[in-house]
């Protein structure tokens, strides 16, 4: 079959030939400013009501958004399964096999988003009272909570689609598909908030049409391309046996990303009980910190890509070099941000809000945290070369086992005995650290990498058959 990455005219990357760190870096980059302007158009939405609308507006936003994480990050987190399956078919050149993946994902993204549709809307109330979100930012929490997830659909669509795209090494068309969704983001906020005063029901239907222009121009693509893994319509089906193949590498990544982000529920539970301005104060710097976190995503789907080709294509050799030329770009956007964010904090901070006990919160949280960021610049790239080599279970251990159980177990039983905002925020730090050590570990200490080239497809793709 003809290798999928080799003609130019599908747009696609063959990551399995050339220098390693410009690919990665080509791939990344686009990744990499996609991310940042998928980061920017959510921190507008807290912009615009933290200076429009008000603190408990700010603070609603804020305490919605873990939950958010939460409930679609099951299937958000089985969307990687896909990635790694088609990367690896795409680097097998394996069209046949490809062309059912894309539709089986794309079915079951269209049955995801409506079922999120239903369950997020009418489990807005249980959760947020559960999570003990403060009595005067409550009937704000729930009604932005709901209008976000009447886009569930166009925002899993979007997701499943650009992942589509990535996972055969096109990184620069979802790119630009967010910077359209960001730029129609930004103005609706300022448009239905300020001309029209909607306050914060304006800020939720901004996204909502967002995620759907997105959700439109990624589908528009797949329907149009002329590659293998071009989507019809009318195919648009569950193949039961790809499924398969897709939750068995899936459903550990989206375990992993849905109990992380329990955990971070949890620890926004205990920010809720020091009062509004400490929801409003962490919301906002939660908005700062994903322009260093939500980044590095992108060298962990560059490592995932990366080392799904080689593996279908039988080059081991490239994915332990590709291992440390990724951590080092990691670490250097990383290194960058922190810089910038050490010494203009405060500032950033202000930009959401003039209130002075919500920006002492915000810096609070960046002193306590800045200094760690580079261990999960170098955990994201592990994770997403584990998770390209199949080894999804692992990746799930590793990051439930710190990230959560670690975290569950410092929040309950030591924060008691200290109780104040800054000991439930080092419940980060540490559980990061700890992380990047078994990252380490496990790297190191376990073949999880297959040996032989004879080997490798029954370790990748027809175990899973």
């Amino acid at each position: 079959m003809t290798q999928g990455g080799t003609a130019s005219s599908q747009q696609g990357m063959n990551m399995t030939e050339g220098v390693i760190w410009k690919q990665l870096l080509a791939f990344s980059l686009p990744l990499l400013v996609g991310n940042l302007f998928q980061q920017l158009y959510n921190t507008v939405d807290s912009i615009v009501v933290g200076n429009f609308v008000g603190k408990q507006a700010l603070a609603a936003v804020g305490t919605s958004n873990p939950i958010i994480n939460l409930v679609i990050g099951m299937f958000l987190g089985t969307a990687t399964g896909a990635g790694v399956i088609i990367s690896q078919y795409y680097g097998a050149g394996d069209d046949k096999k490809l062309y059912w993946a894309v539709h089986t994902c794309m079915a079951f993204s269209i049955i995801g988003g409506i079922v999120l549709t239903a369950a997020g809307y009418f489990l807005a109330p249980v959760i947020l009272r559960w999570v003990k979100t403060p009595a005067d930012v409550l009937d704000s929490s729930i009604l932005y909570f709901q209008i976000f997830f009447c886009g569930s659909l166009f925002n899993l669509v979007y997701n499943m689609g650009a992942g589509i795209l990535r996972a055969v090494g096109d990184s620069k068309r979802p790119l630009y598909y967010l910077c359209v969704s960001s730029v129609v983001n930004i103005i609706l906020d300022l448009v239905f908030v300020i001309w029209f005063r909607m306050g914060i029901s304006g800020v939720g239907y901004a996204t909502v049409i967002a995620q759907a222009v997105s959700a439109v121009l990624v589908m528009r693509a797949l329907v149009r391309s002329q590659g293998p893994y071009r989507v019809v319509l009318s195919q648009i089906k569950i193949d039961r046996r790809m499924m398969r193949r897709i939750l068995a590498i899936g459903l550990p990544s989206g375990l992993q990303q849905s109990i992380i982000s329990l955990s971070n529920v949890i620890v926004q539970a205990n920010v809720n009980v020091f009062g509004s301005a400490a929801v409003a104060g962490y919301g906002a710097y939660s908005k700062v910190d994903g322009f260093v976190l939500l980044p590095l995503q992108s060298t962990c789907m560059a490592a995932t890509t990366f080392t799904g080709q080689n593996i279908g294509a039988g080059r081991v050799d490239r994915v332990k070099k590709g291992i440390i030329q990724n951590i080092i770009i990691s670490a250097s956007y990383t290194l960058a941000v922190s810089i910038a964010l050490y010494f203009g904090g405060r500032q950033i901070i202000g930009i959401f809000t003039d209130d002075v006990e919500i920006i002492e919160y915000g810096c609070k949280t960046i002193r306590i945290i800045l200094a760690f960021y580079v261990t999960m610049a170098v955990h994201q790239v592990l994770m997403g070369a584990y998770r390209g080599a199949g080894r999804t279970f692992a990746a799930m251990m590793i990051g439930i086992g710190n990230m959560c159980v670690l975290r569950m177990i410092y929040i309950n039983f030591l924060v008691p005995h200290f109780p104040s905002y800054e000991a439930v925020m080092w419940c980060y730090p540490i559980t990061w650290i700890t992380t990047v050590l078994m990252d380490f570990v496990y790297c190191w200490k376990v073949h999880w990498l297959p040996k032989t080239e004879d080997g490798m497809r029954e370790q990748t793709i027809q175990s899973r058959s």
